[in-house]
């Protein structure tokens, strides 16, 4: 939580009203545009771990919002490739849509943007590390609620100005995201083994575990990957073994 809306919750004069004015004031500031419905706004600002609280109930966070501003999200996107690549063909458009719109690049324009100063979590969540995961999570519902709010065309002004700030639209369209079938297709075509994934170490909670994968090519480790699932972990160690190859 940023200093400046820490100080605010020290404060026994202040309000939790005022609180919630001086977020939506931040909020207005980042998306460019007078919010007319705070109470959704906030929603979309609410991660789950506050559910506990008495005062809120299973659906006041933003997991809702999350989901209809993915959809928005992606026809967003899908049109700004359309009109940006006017000769581009379907495929080409659907893995640079898939590139723009991944978790990653979405947590990136949330910190960016300092949206992860506004969000709401429960006492216990406040002590950890926000992940990428809520990041991109919150980014998409505060287009569902402008979506909502404003209409399509709001929405779209917002989402394309944060990709005309932050996308580098060449380097993206060269950007490779699957690691794992570039690592394939070099060892195919170097007569080397294929990869061979082992899972090292699994830590943490059942809900919330991380995994620890090495990456064997003709018997040797060539790279460790982490991630919150087998998949985004074994991504993350063909890219090490790409890497240790001097491939990428």
């Amino acid at each position: 939580m940023p200093a400046w809306l820490r100080s605010l919750f020290k404060k026994k004069d202040q309000s939790k009203d005022q609180v919630k004015h001086e977020r939506l004031l931040q909020l207005e500031r980042i998306i460019g545009l007078k919010i007319d419905d705070p109470s959704l706004f906030l929603k979309a600002l609410r991660h789950r771990s506050t559910l506990a609280n008495d005062q809120y109930s299973s659906h006041d966070s933003y997991e809702r919002l999350e989901f209809l501003g993915d959809a928005v999200l992606d026809l967003i996107a899908a049109e700004v490739l359309f009109e940006k690549f006017p000769t581009a063909n379907e495929g080409f458009l659907t893995k640079s849509r898939a590139k723009l719109v991944k978790g990653e690049t979405l947590a990136k324009f949330s910190e960016e943007l300092g949206i992860e100063e506004l969000l709401e979590l429960g006492e216990r969540s406040e002590q950890l590390t926000i992940s990428k995961s809520i990041l991109a999570d919150v980014f998409e519902s505060i287009i569902a609620a402008i979506y909502i709010t404003k209409g399509y065309p709001s929405a779209f002004l917002f989402v394309s100005k944060v990709f005309e700030d932050q996308v580098d639209f060449q380097k993206l369209v060269n950007q490779v995201d699957n690691f794992k079938s570039a690592l394939l297709e070099f060892t195919q075509a170097e007569k080397m083994s294929l990869p061979d994934y082992k899972v090292i170490s699994e830590s943490g909670p059942g809900h919330d575990k991380v995994f620890e994968i090495m990456v064997y090519v003709d018997n040797k480790e060539l790279g460790v990957g982490h991630g919150r699932s087998k998949k985004i972990a074994e991504q993350a160690a063909a890219k090490v073994a790409l890497k240790t190859l001097g491939v990428r």
